[in-house]
């Protein structure tokens, strides 16, 4: 694996492992450029804490800690610098004023709430709500619209359980509009290695009859998950089941 640009920090809560850590794991496994991608802090306007994601506070010793690893490792390794965040309209103006002050490289979109997180459902728990799969759909292609993020992390994480039908016809949608921007599809290592409800072939079926292009993301919550060889042979191997092309780098970050 050459590049990698889907990986958390210990920030978020929920990762382990030290920056540096990291950043050397992915250079003892060969990989040539690293995406730091940590959950996005946001602006709530009121005193609520997320338990999953950086606070605002973290952004500066964040890019202050990379900044510093990616002179260290100059020789050895490509590093950005960017986050994994949702498209939340309502919360958009605030983020941008949060981070109008760094040097952001990129944002991946994992689309983990459609509203403020404690207001409305994880799109990881399993719905058979098609009001909810629409308003998934719309968000992130209105999230793309907005030229905010670069690719589409675990495109599959809302876990629809209604009808075939349903589910074909607005993931298709979504398709068929990521296809049109040249936008590719993530396959999430991180639900394969942790036994969750993607990658979905039911929803790669739909990918490979769009003809999107994929890329494999490790999603990595530990620095160990940059050097899971099987897992991320395991992705090539899907990749080519479905007939995917593969993204190995993402353009224009240079």
């Amino acid at each position: 694996m050459l590049a990698n640009y889907h990986t958390h920090t210990s920030r978020c809560g929920h990762a382990r492992g030290e920056d540096r850590e990291y950043v050397e794991s992915a250079i003892a496994n060969g990989i040539k450029v690293l995406g730091i991608s940590d959950h996005c802090p946001w602006d709530y306007g009121n005193d609520y804490v997320s338990q999953i994601r950086m606070r605002p506070y973290e952004i500066e010793g964040y890019f202050r800690s990379f900044t510093d690893l990616k002179s260290e490792y100059a020789s050895d390794i490509k590093i950005y610098i960017g986050f994994e965040a949702e498209y939340i309209p309502e919360l958009i103006e605030a983020q941008d004023k949060l981070l109008a002050d760094y040097p952001v490289d990129y944002m991946i979109m994992g689309q983990h709430f459609n509203h403020i997180e404690y207001e409305g459902a994880y799109m990881g728990i399993p719905t058979a709500d098609e009001r909810l799969l629409i308003e998934y759909v719309d968000h992130i292609i209105e999230g793309m619209e907005s030229g905010r993020y670069r690719y589409l992390a675990h495109p599959d994480l809302l876990d629809f359980t209604g009808s075939d039908e349903l589910y074909e016809e607005h993931f298709t949608r979504l398709c068929e509009y990521l296809k049109s921007k040249d936008i590719p599809l993530e396959i999430n290592l991180l639900g394969r290695a942790g036994g969750r409800h993607y990658p979905s072939e039911r929803f790669f079926s739909i990918v490979q009859k769009v003809g999107n292009k994929a890329i494999i993301g490790c999603d990595a919550h530990m620095p160990q998950s940059l050097g899971d060889t099987e897992t991320i042979e395991w992705g090539r191997r899907f990749a080519e089941r479905f007939g995917l092309e593969l993204e190995e780098s993402l353009v224009g970050l240079d």
